[in-house]
């Protein structure tokens, strides 16, 4: 098709259609193994924009994808038309109805923001997938989701009140309840709507259909059943054979996959919150089969949820930096453990609930070890297990837990034997596969590690499939339980259901889009499960040489292609954690980690060009990464982009040179060395409005924007005169980096009379960590600072801890020099024994090193905001201890990931906007409401430099609240 029609259909929208490169790679993939590379991709605003869509889609006859978060595992999300993303306007809750529990959402509403609004109600939507923080509502429906609750609230099908949309001739329409009356009316419109209820009336009025779907459709008691359409929803209404007195034809479009209509608003069935009395208890077991046979014995207690994870998921865990804190619970080295979740109204009932179902995991006796959590730790453990899907990534190399057969449901008293058979299978490929989720409901994810980049795993891929999908079929099972057909199992629809069944399918497939404009390839005519994947089977991998080390993840590329596509860097600021600033402000695919990853996927892998770097789109991508490192603990897969991003700077800039300002800032410590030489001529510059306004044209900062302070001090003659009061044998290095040295003097002086304080003796370090050449891609220059400064750590000559104040300098020694080639057995040992000044005094106060008594008793309120490379590299439970050892001192975290600074990024006029839109998502508007006497505590320069720019109150580092806190000298 040519662009310019496409062209034509952009000025009619309100929205935006878009078809440029990026945009298209980034849309080609979605969390499965499939890539197919779209027409163009569309952000409608309204219904009427998605009316345009249906119009042009039928008269080109090109497909519509509809996609919200993108998390589809199965492909429902890839195709080669107009991938129709709603997640950017059509994201609002339309209305609220607490007499009926019941909401109205548009279909980019996500699941865990909507429980939050409805949480002053006291209800809840149910069914709550692993990817509850980001997916959305049309997802949800569209794929039928359930999660970890089905087994208590049932799945998104059961609560679809009433669907509205627009059906494939542009008209809009409601599916909802109707009795026999209203659908005799229904019958009588002469119309789409009509034709398609006659259609359906038709089909399901015959008894042949009705025996069929009653013999050939999972058995009723799995209620994951995602096969193909809902006929038997369909099949209850009692004209047609069943015992409901109205029909919903909603029921249908729930698990349709966006192939019958297109969604524009969702009514759903809502319920009370659940009990506020909580307990979980994670049984252990030494054998897979000794955990799957307690399955049907716990499952007959009042379980609001039954999951179960094995050792090769939990063993993902150890390895993973933000999911390591969450496995305290796990005793040994279990082969698999459950996850049982009781709930009641009152403490007692629960610890009765508590008794009687530790007494049946004792008569079943093979759990050896059944601890029970309470409070904050189970979400804890919940948190564990939803990091499951993504965790698959951290396998290194090319091998990987495949997405086939992860979604088969049975019947719980067939699981055990189902499981068995499986493993069988299994052995008999040479598999040991992952075991893991929604055990209480008969369906693990079962997932065969396999090289899709080898045609002869692919053959595997559809061999293993096409056994398993014969061994669920003899149990009567669902091959679909929660995660849609998609491409990867649609072929194998008519096989589970039966031809007259499939056929049924394919006329109301017919009825409602006779055209095949919606989601074409997917339930009904399917595109091949082993073909449009991700990699080419067999071809030759580039070879990339890049500068950094990435040998951990075997090459640059294999760590681009460790994100599967999970979008946990798609939740908002709403959420817990700060990954990706720039997408929670922008709310634009481009910015997510997501997205970098898999631009540099294809870029690196499809490129023609000599430097595969030298690339627009790679340099559209990582424009409005921050470098925060949130991705490298937040995204379970370790996707660490803030490396990818230095590595395409350095290799981007030897093809086309760098900026004056970018030169400007990667030196910044250079200059202010020289700058601190003529601090009163520098800062009188910086503070004069003409001549600030005239560098900051010069250098292209953002003419709101403060500019910096210099300092001169001499450190070493300050400490001489401390030291020489100190004879203590407790000994430290004493870190000062380039941001100390002269721009956080103040803060430098801070730390010595607190440490001296404290009763140690301090040796300083002076040096310059490389932190904003290493922001600017400058990376063999960044390395020689590594090198100098390693060299002036060993003459020390002593293996003292390395103490630092500023957390983006202190942590390059346990970050990016690992990365620089330099010798292990140097960097290795340094990294160790490197600590933020707040790590070191937590350890100190932990022995017994550091009291209250030595603090003021004076009752203060600190407010921390974390610096992002603490809390990815580190935690800020350090800083929080530290501040609460005066015992009088209450510590409080904000809730705030990115502060929006990130070091020159903030600064310059192109991204400044962005910088302030990510401070006023949660930091500027909880700084501003903080009373006056508040302390605020930031101990990156950049997040201090960013509150004052964007509050205008002053946020001070943590060792000067302490310095100022000690009483004893």
């Amino acid at each position: 098709m040519e662009f310019s029609s496409i062209n034509v259909l952009a000025k009619a929208l309100q929205g935006e259609i878009v078809t440029d490169d990026l945009s298209r790679i980034i849309y080609a993939t979605d969390a499965s193994v499939y890539r197919k590379k779209p027409l163009a991709v569309a952000y409608p605003k309204n219904a009427g924009d998605i009316q345009k869509l249906v119009q042009f889609a039928s008269n080109k006859g090109v497909g519509l994808i509809p996609r919200t978060a993108g998390t589809s595992l199965a492909g429902q999300c890839v195709g080669d038309g107009i991938v129709v993303d709603v997640s950017r306007y059509l994201t609002e809750v339309l209305e609220i109805d607490p007499g009926n529990k019941q909401v109205t959402v548009q279909p980019g509403v996500v699941r865990d923001e909507l429980n939050a609004l409805l949480k002053s109600y006291g209800l809840f939507f149910g069914p709550n997938t692993s990817t509850s923080n980001r997916c959305m509502m049309g997802g949800m429906v569209g794929n039928n989701s359930s999660g970890t609750t089905s087994i208590k609230y049932g799945v998104t099908r059961d609560k679809v009140v009433s669907i509205k949309g627009i059906l494939s001739d542009g008209s809009s329409v409601v599916f909802k309840d109707l009795d026999d009356p209203a659908l005799a009316s229904k019958l009588k419109l002469q119309n789409l709507e009509g034709d398609i209820y006659r259609s359906l009336d038709a089909l399901f009025t015959d008894t042949a259909i009705q025996e069929a779907i009653d013999r050939e459709f999972p058995k009723p008691e799995i209620h994951r059943r995602n096969t193909g359409y809902a006929l038997d929803a369909i099949r209850s209404y009692r004209k047609y054979g069943g015992e409901d007195p109205l029909l919903n034809v909603g029921k249908l479009i729930s698990g349709s996959e966006g192939t019958l209509f297109f969604m524009t608003e969702i009514t759903l069935q809502l319920d009370d919150l659940p009990p506020p009395y909580a307990a979980m208890i994670v049984p252990h077991y030494a054998t897979l089969e000794g955990c799957l046979n307690d399955v049907v014995k716990v499952m007959k207690h009042d379980l609001f949820l039954c999951e179960m994870m094995d050792k090769i998921i939990l063993d993902c865990t150890k390895d993973n930096r933000t999911q390591l804190p969450n496995r305290f619970f796990i005793e040994g080295d279990p082969e698999a453990v459950l996850m049982l979740e009781l709930r009641a109204d009152t403490s007692d009932v629960l610890e009765t609930q508590v008794r009687e179902l530790h007494k049946t995991l004792r008569n079943s006796g093979t759990a050896y070890a059944q601890p029970v959590l309470y409070g904050k730790d189970i979400q804890k453990a919940i948190t564990l297990r939803k990091a499951g899907l993504g965790l698959l990534g951290n396998m290194i190399g090319d091998k990987k837990a495949v997405a086939c057969i992860e979604d088969t449901a049975v019947a719980i008293e067939d699981l055990s034997e189902y499981i068995s058979k499986f493993t069988a299978i299994m052995a008999s490929y040479g598999q040991k596969a992952v075991y893991y989720a929604h055990a209480g409901a008969g369906e693990l994810h079962l997932r065969p590690i396999l090289d899709l980049k080898k045609e002869e795993d692919v053959k595997l891929f559809r061999q293993i499939t096409t056994q398993v999908a014969e061994l669920v079929k003899s149990y009567q099972g669902s091959f679909s339980g929660e995660h849609g057909d998609g491409i990867v199992r649609a072929e194998f629809i008519e096989y589970m259901v039966g031809p007259v069944n499939y056929e049924t399918m394919r006329k109301i497939k017919m009825a409602f889009d006779p055209n095949g404009i919606f989601n074409p390839g997917k339930i009904i005519d399917p595109y091949p499960m082993d073909k449009s994947l991700r990699y080419e089977p067999d071809r030759r991998e580039p070879e990339i040489t890049t500068f950094m080390d990435f040998s951990a993840d075997l090459g640059i590329l294999r760590a681009a292609e460790k994100c599967n596509g999970s979008g946990d860097c798609r939740k908002s600021h709403l959420m817990a954690g700060g990954m990706c600033p720039s997408y929670q402000a922008t709310k634009d695919e481009k910015d997510t980690t997501r997205a970098r990853a898999n631009a540099l996927r294809e870029v690196l892998t499809h490129s023609d060009s000599q430097d595969r770097f030298d690339s627009e789109e790679l340099k559209a991508v990582f424009d409005l990464c921050l470098s925060c490192k949130a991705c490298a603990s937040e995204c379970p897969s370790n996707v660490d982009v803030a490396s990818l991003k230095a590595e395409f700077q350095y290799q981007y800039s030897k093809q086309n040179g760098t900026k004056f300002r970018d030169r400007l800032f990667a030196h910044s410590a250079d200059l202010n060395r020289r700058g601190s030489w003529w601090a009163f001529l520098v800062n009188a510059l910086h503070s004069s409005k003409p001549t600030a306004n005239l560098m900051k044209w010069i250098y292209g900062v953002a003419s709101d924007r403060s500019l910096p302070r210099v300092s001169s001090f001499n450190f070493n003659k300050y400490l001489q005169d401390k030291q020489n009061q100190n004879n203590t044998d407790k000994k430290i290095v004493l870190f000062l980096d380039e941001f100390t040295m002269y721009l956080d003097t103040g803060i430098g002086k801070d730390a010595i009379d607190l440490l001296h304080g404290l009763g140690y003796r301090i040796s300083l370090l002076r040096g310059d960590s490389g932190r904003s050449l290493l922001s600017k891609g400058f990376l063999s220059v960044a390395k020689k600072k590594a090198e100098k400064l390693l060299e002036d750590i060993l003459a020390t000559g002593e293996d003292l801890p390395i103490v630092g104040i500023e957390p983006s300098a202190l942590l390059t020694l346990r970050d990016e020099f690992t990365r620089f080639g330099l010798d292990k057995k140097k960097t290795e040992p340094i990294a160790k024994r490197a600590f933020l000044l707040e790590e070191f005094l937590a350890a100190e106060a932990e022995s017994g090193s550091l009291t209250a008594s030595e603090f003021s008793k004076e009752s203060r309120t600190v407010h921390i905001h974390g610096h992002c490379h603490q809390k990815a590299l580190s935690n800020l439970d350090c800083t929080t201890r530290i501040l609460s050892i005066p015992e009088n001192y209450e510590v409080k975290v904000i809730p705030s990931g990115c502060c929006g600074m990130a070091g020159s990024f903030g600064y310059e006029k192109e991204h400044y906007d962005v910088s302030m839109n990510i401070g006023e998502l949660v930091l500027f508007p909880y700084v501003r409401d903080l009373p006056r006497e508040a302390l605020i505590a930031a101990n990156g320069t950049s997040c201090r430099h960013q509150i004052y720019d964007g509050t205008g109150k002053v946020a001070r580092h943590p060792v000067t609240l302490l310095k100022e806190a000690l009483v004893v000298n």
